[in-house]
């Protein structure tokens, strides 16, 4: 996306760093659209488990606002209105792909 916006230098940065931790940014494209990021599949396992937004944040190291964006995206992808959904949105296997509810 960087590189899309003319901004290399910073794409090229925030590829090393994401290599030095290990993971590799995705591809975005029509496919990719509707799967959680890794972050969002964690914050939606939490949520399923009952921890609030302020106690996923702070498991997460996130804010409490970043917890709700990343419950709207998985919200949004899984077909889904409420929390109670992510039970059966959800797959029991943390390494299954999740079922957008119909």
């Amino acid at each position: 996306m960087l590189a899309a916006m003319g901004i290399g230098a910073f794409a090229e940065r925030a590829r090393r760093e994401l290599q030095a931790t290990g993971e590799t940014a995705r591809k975005r494209d029509v496919e990719t659209a509707v799967e959680l990021t890794a972050q969002e599949a964690q914050v939606a396992r939490l949520a399923r488990e009952g921890l609030s937004n302020p106690q996923i944040g702070a498991r997460l190291f996130i804010s409490t606002r970043t917890v709700q964006y990343h419950l709207g995206k998985v919200f949004t992808k899984l077909g889904i209105t409420s929390r109670a959904q992510l039970d059966h949105a959800l797959p029991a296997d943390p390494a299954a792909a999740p079922t957008p509810l119909p």
